[in-house]
């Protein structure tokens, strides 16, 4: 089931991704000192409550059984495009159709509320990632390389 996050959800959501991006991590040698602005080292409580306070960004989760295993949130940037971001899913869940339930989902949300356009992020260097997305109606347009990250930043597109 999809549902909104609550804000009792927060502590729970912070550690979904953290769990989720370490594997991230773990598998393309990123650690908090070549990259402390990583999701799975940089994502607090308080940066949660302030996307949901102050940005105001739609949030859920994906709950079976009473456990929260998956999320994502979108950041509405205006002119009909949104960011997708941290679309998460506990590593035991994997592997099981929620990634796809949570994606189909942000972009029926995504589109519901006027946008036509969903930018992505990912670690280039997580080429099953990005097919995946481009399987689901993705199209990766550009990299980036940062001074403060080990990796390579790609963007993908989808239109909704």
């Amino acid at each position: 089931m999809i549902r909104e996050v609550k804000r009792e959800d927060i502590p729970t959501c912070v550690n979904l991704i953290r769990s989720s991006f370490m594997t991230v991590a773990d598998e393309y040698g990123i650690t908090k000192e070549n990259a402390p602005r990583f999701t799975a080292f940089a994502i607090s409580e308080d940066r949660l409550y302030w996307q949901m306070d102050e940005e105001h960004r739609p949030m859920f989760v994906f709950e079976k059984d009473g456990t929260i295993c998956g999320y994502y949130s979108l950041l509405i940037q205006g002119n009909g495009a949104c960011e997708l971001n941290n679309l998460a899913v506990l590593p035991q869940y994997r592997h099981h159709g929620i990634g796809q339930q949570l994606l189909d989902h942000s972009c029926a949300f995504a589109k519901s509320v006027g946008c036509h356009v969903m930018n992505i992020g990912i670690v280039e260097e997580n080429t099953i990632l990005c097919k995946w997305y481009e399987r689901n109606g993705a199209i990766h347009f550009g990299t980036q390389k940062f001074d403060f990250f080990p990796f390579t930043c790609g963007y993908l597109k989808r239109e909704l």
